[in-house]
Order: C-alpha cells, then structure tokens, then sequence
C-alpha cells in the first residue's frame, strides 16, 4: 500500500504528489520526485493500491493551493503563509498542523470531513486515478483508503482494498475515526464494510496494517476497547473480513522478533522495536507476541480451539507503506518513508522519528516490501481473489518467484517436472488452503516448495518451513526446517546449516552471485508430525547477503556509513501458511 499528499502525514513532510502521479509511476512513466528528482522505474509494477489516510484525506493539497475557504480562517491563512515561505517556517507549519490533528485540536473550519464537498473530491480524485489508469490484462489499479485507527499511540490501521469499481466505491465515502460517523475500534469498522457490501453488493477486504506500532494489540488475547476477553463473533468477523496481514514494510519487518524466536538465527531482520507512537508507553516484551506474524498465527491456534474460529488464520504480504507516491521497494531504489527521507546525503544521519526511548535515525528505515499474488490474470476481480483466499506471499522487496503446496503424496517426480504447479493444485493445496483431511493411510503430511531467484537480485541461500503447533495442553510450540540449501554444506550437531557467507563489497556497493543457486526445490515431509495436534506450515525463502540501502547511499554520495547501520542483508519472502487439522 502507498500514501500520495492526500495523506495528512505525507502532506506535512512535504508530499506534493498525487494519486494519479503513484499510478503513473508504478506503470512505468517517469515523472519528478516531491524533492526535485527525476524518477522512473525499470521494472513497473503489475498492480497497486493508493491507501490514502481515510482521516482528514485531501488536506493538504487544498492548503498548498491556497482554497479561497481556508485562506477565510486566520489559522488556515497563517498556515497557509508559513508552508509557501517553506524552510523552518514549513516545518513549523507541518509540525503544528500534525500535532492539533493528532490531539483532537484541529480547526473543524478547514477539517476535510465525510460529507464535505472537501472530502467527497478528495475521494472522487482517488477513485477517478485508479479508474483511468486500471488496464486490465496489462496494469491493475485498486481503489483503495487506510482506516487509520491511532488511539492512545496503538497503530491499528487497515487498508480497504476493492474488488469493485468506481460506481459502487462512490456509493459511500471512507470510514474514519472521526466521530460521530466514524469511529477506533476495528469492529466499528468490519461493520461499515458489511454496511458497504449490503448497500451496493460489491466486495471488500481489509489487510491487516504491520503491527510492530500497534502496543502488543494488533493481534489480542482481551479486546483493549471493552477490557474483557475476545469472544466468538470478533474471532468470526474478524476471519471474514481480514484474510491478509501486512508483514513487511518500511517501518520494519513483522514476521518475528528475536525475543518470540530465540532459536531462529534469522529471526532479527530489520527489526524496528525501539519505540510506539505515543511517546508515554514504552516498549515492553510482554506486547510482542500481540505485534508479529508468527506469534500471532499460533494465538490463532489457541482461539480456534476456544471459539470453532480462528481470527488469526491470514495470508502474507508486503508493502512499502511509502508516503512519497513513489513505489520503491528494494535497496538499489529507496526513497524513503516520506518526502523528507528521499535520497540526499544526509538523509541516513537526520533524525527520522521521536520516540519513547530515543530517536530513530533515518539509516533505520527498511527498504521493503512487496506483495505477490498468484492469480490467473492481472485483473482488479482475480487479484482481489487470490488475496481473498490467501494464495499470496510477501517479499522484502525481492522479485523472487515462491510457490508452496502441501497435501499427504507428493513426491520427487512431482518436483523434478518443470511444471510442478501441475501437481500442486491436483493433489493439495497451494500457500493459503487447508490441508485436506488426513487419509487412513497418511503417516504425516508432504509439502512442495520451490523458489527462482529474482533475474537480478542475490542467488538464494535456502528454503525453510516454519511450523507451529498446538499441544495438547493447550501450549504452542514453533520450529523452523532447513529444507533445501544451497551448495555442499552440511548441517551441524544442532541441525543448523552454516551460513552461506557474504559476496558484498562495501566500497564499491555490490555483491557477485558466486554463491548461493537460481533455483531451490524439495518435497519435504513433517518428522514431528502428530495427527492429534493443530498445525500450520509456512515458507521463507531466502537469499544471499546484498548490499542494505545505506550501503547503496554511502557509495552514490561519497558519504560514511553510520555507526550501526549494516551493510548488507538477507533478502527474504514469507509465504502464507497451510494449515492442518485433526480429523474430526
């Protein structure tokens, strides 16, 4: 998902772009950057969604306009001033503006408010975007928003995707939080949604926002809104409407934390837990497990067993979450978080956020990540669908190609074709499904796992398979399974296979693809398996170490690379899980 100056925050950090400037970019079309800078992708995009902030949408571009209606308003007017004299005046400017936004504080008088005219031509801008430029067959633009629920500094946001077009998305404005009409809670939300799909039959789904900002709830045990226990409708509401979990992107990886996986030596990639957006609660251990994917996909587990539903039982992807209208996902082409981080030689030292135990320093941005769906065209109707059954995967910005299938027979003939996919559909299930029910015959389940490197990324180090469990206590449990490796390496005493060491030159910003291989493939067989318990299984995938965008940065400007800063990293994909469950 990707925010343009619609966005109350890209607006204040200096976003001048617009939703129909992030489609053209992502197709392909140059154009120039918020900051003066020429800009075009190599590679376009096979689809995207503008998730503008739903709360105050559209502000920003009437301020920097000069909207005779504001200009009437002695704050509107002083605001006004102080953004076209720009320098510290701009930055004061945006810094207030946030601040009386984020407080409550904000002047109703300049307010873009569901069912202003303001509002209804900010919405109707993002919609006509992404029907101009939605080229079926060729180039899919969603129409799309972020429900942008920050009560209390917990980042609970989602993004709306729609399978529909503009004639129905038009039928009724965003959801906000901005009451009386909108509200924080995300069940306030799901009902809007069933309101939405009542009132115009079209489609719609929300995914899941990162939840490394979100206090330890993105993902609870008891409901923070009414204090008590989740109970059986959030789990079955939340299951129908949320398929995806966003569990990647610039503000840090979300598919685990060191702390929750402490025998995982890939566990800490790109870790962002130094902080929340309030800056009055600290980041404590025990919220964690509420604030990552894994954690959160053995939760799932627990409550499914309690309810008969699992609200936790989502597919994987990745976003920018970039508020530059530039979709830039990897390390060779980052642009930063907001128009204030794009690429300068003091963007890795400046200060990128103010938090509860220090500030976050730009060289801390993550550069990632994507979102892959297997689908059988490049259509709005075909996404929308794969996402909803969750045949999806999430990379850190790599375009490698992933595909996961469990089922009880696979075998090496199966994987040794060149069309393995064959096989896949027509004796399980791909990333995303359930494991058909055990046959008599069954001892454990097989999987088929594959990847391609990325035609011009790093080579792949190796395929893994996490799983997770439930006992029969009631206790759940996680392993990860080196399934197929690169070159001649040998497990250790502990089953760990060695790394696969690092090609990167950091001078001169680059890596040589002699190690590591282009292709991976095994059919894998669970040795833990136990038919009483619960269990999911999904794949990371990853590659070979390559130069972090800071290194990228240092050569390009001629600059030092901070202190603390890595200079390389292990690209990686995250498939969604199959599930299983005992007979009966």
């Amino acid at each position: 998902h990707l925010h343009t100056g619609m966005s109350m925050d890209a607006g204040a950090f200096g976003a001048r772009l617009t939703p129909e400037d992030a489609h053209r970019f992502a197709r392909g079309e140059e154009l120039t950057s918020s900051t003066g800078l020429r800009v075009k992708l190599s590679r376009p995009l096979d689809f995207l969604v503008v998730a503008d902030h739903s709360d105050n949408m559209g502000f920003f571009p009437r301020l920097y306009a000069g909207d005779p209606k504001m200009l009437a308003d002695p704050t509107g007017k002083r605001w006004y001033d102080m953004v076209q004299a720009g320098g510290q005046e701009g930055v004061k400017a945006a810094v207030e503006i946030i601040i009386a936004f984020s407080e409550g504080k904000f002047p109703e008088a300049l307010a873009s408010l569901p069912g202003s005219p303001a509002y209804g031509s900010a919405w109707e801008e993002t919609i006509d975007a992404a029907e101009k430029y939605n080229d079926p067959g060729h180039y899919t633009a969603f129409i799309g928003y972020e429900w942008t629920s920050n009560t209390g500094g917990n980042n609970l946001h989602r993004v709306l995707v729609y399978r529909d077009s503009g004639v129905k998305a038009s039928v009724m404005e965003p959801y906000t939080t901005l009451k009386p009409l909108g509200g924080d809670n995300p069940r306030e939300l799901w009902k809007w949604m069933e309101q939405y799909e009542d009132k115009t039959g079209g489609h719609i789904l929300a995914i899941a926002h990162n939840g490394n900002l979100s206090n330890g709830i993105m993902f609870p045990i008891r409901d923070s809104f009414t204090g008590r226990s989740i109970d059986r409708a959030y789990a079955e509401t939340r299951a129908k409407w949320e398929p995806l979990y966003e569990a990647t992107q610039i503000k840090g990886d979300g598919e685990t934390h060191p702390y929750l996986s402490p025998e995982d030596e890939f566990a800490d990639y790109e870790t962002w837990d130094i902080g929340n957006l309030d800056a009055s609660q600290a980041k404590t251990d025990d919220m964690l497990a509420g604030e990552y994917a894994r954690s959160a996909l053995k939760r799932g587990l627990q409550l499914e067993d309690k309810f008969g539903t699992n609200p936790y039982k989502f597919g994987m992807v990745g976003s920018t979450d970039s508020h530059t209208s530039l979709a830039t996902a990897q390390e060779d082409n980052f642009f930063g978080k907001h128009s204030g981080a794009e690429p300068s030689p003091e963007r890795m030292t400046h200060p990128f956020m103010k938090t509860d135990v220090g500030t976050i320093m730009g060289w801390q941005q993550v550069s990632s990540g994507l979102a892959a769906v297997w689908a059988p065209e490049n259509t709005r109707e075909a996404i929308f669908d794969a996402m909803e059954r969750k045949e999806t995967y999430a990379t850190t910005g790599s375009r490698m190609l992933v595909r996961f299938f469990g089922g009880w027979d696979y075998n090496d003939a199966d994987i040794a074709s060149r069309t393995p996919a064959f096989a896949g559909y027509e004796k399980g299930v791909p990333m995303g499904g359930d494991l058909p029910t055990i046959p008599d015959n069954a001892e454990a389940p097989t999987f088929m796992a594959f990847a391609l490197k990325d035609p011009i990324g790093g080579n792949l180090d190796r395929i893994q398979i996490i799983k997770g469990w439930l006992d029969t206590d009631g206790e759940t449990h996680g392993k990860v399974y080196d399934v197929v490796w690169s070159g001649d390496r040998k497990p250790d005493a502990d089953g760990k296979v060695p790394p696969v060491g690092n090609t990167v030159d950091v001078k001169t910003a680059s890596f040589t693809n002699t190690i590591g291989e282009s292709e991976l493939a095994a059919v894998w067989t669970d040795p833990d398996f136990d038919p009483s318990q619960k269990a999911f299984y999904y794949v990371r995938v990853l590659e070979i170490p390559t130069p972090r965008w800071s290194t990228y940065d240092a050569f390009r400007f001629g600059v030092d690379i901070p202190e603390g800063a890595p200079v390389s990293g292990q690209e990686r994909a995250y498939t969604s899980p199959i599930w299983y469950t005992p007979k009966g």
